[in-house]
């Protein structure tokens, strides 16, 4: 019981020290409709390009982004509401256009570092209070003195990051008091900054 206890906190330790940039929300619904809009896009864009006089480079082209396309609704999945696309004039409406960067800004947004820490930090309290006993009261003890830890060490850094924000002809001898953190110190600061 001490092992898996052991190998879940180490496990979920090093998931927490190596950040949370890869992380993203699932897909939305515009992001889903964008990625069918994309796929009608680049489908009629090949069929057009099939019928009128262009180079073959084009028509390849246009033919395998059509091809590409099918991945993207494939990973994103197909939305609840299809957009209007019928005809090209359909796929460059305005409103389409708007679609568009809206699923750009939405696919921007990652999860809150703090959030997610936070959250794994309860969620692993729970299973160890569930399985109990010695080990389990230990593992609770020790995961809510890690999560009041990682507020506190929040709250230091945002109080860091107003001073020096506040009191900008001091930044230079406030980074100078700093300068002999570890590198690991270092980077988990700018990671935390950063979120």
């Amino acid at each position: 019981m001490k092992r898996i206890l052991t190998t879940g906190l180490l496990a979920g330790c090093c998931f927490l020290l190596a950040g949370c940039e890869s992380l993203r929300f699932a897909p939305t619904e515009s992001q889903k409709q964008n990625a069918w809009l994309h796929n009608r896009t680049t489908a009629m864009t090949a069929e057009i390009a099939g019928d009128e006089e262009v180079s073959d480079k084009l028509k390849a082209l246009s033919s395998l982004s059509e091809l590409q396309s099918r991945a993207f609704v494939s990973y994103y999945g197909l939305p609840m509401e299809f957009p209007q696309a019928e005809t090209a004039e359909d796929i460059l409406a305005e409103t389409n256009t708007r679609l568009a960067r809206t699923a750009l800004a939405e696919s921007s947004e990652r999860p809150d570092g703090w959030e997610f820490a936070d959250n794994a930090l309860e969620l692993a309290i729970g299973i160890c209070a569930l399985l109990g006993g010695a080990y389990g009261t230990r593992a609770v003890q020790f995961l809510k003195d890690a999560k009041t830890k990682s507020q506190a060490l929040k709250e230091i850094i945002a109080g860091n990051e107003l001073f020096k924000k506040q009191n900008k002809e001091y930044a230079e001898a406030f980074k100078q008091a700093h300068k002999d953190q570890t590198p690991q110190t270092k980077q988990i600061v700018v990671q935390m900054k950063n979120t």
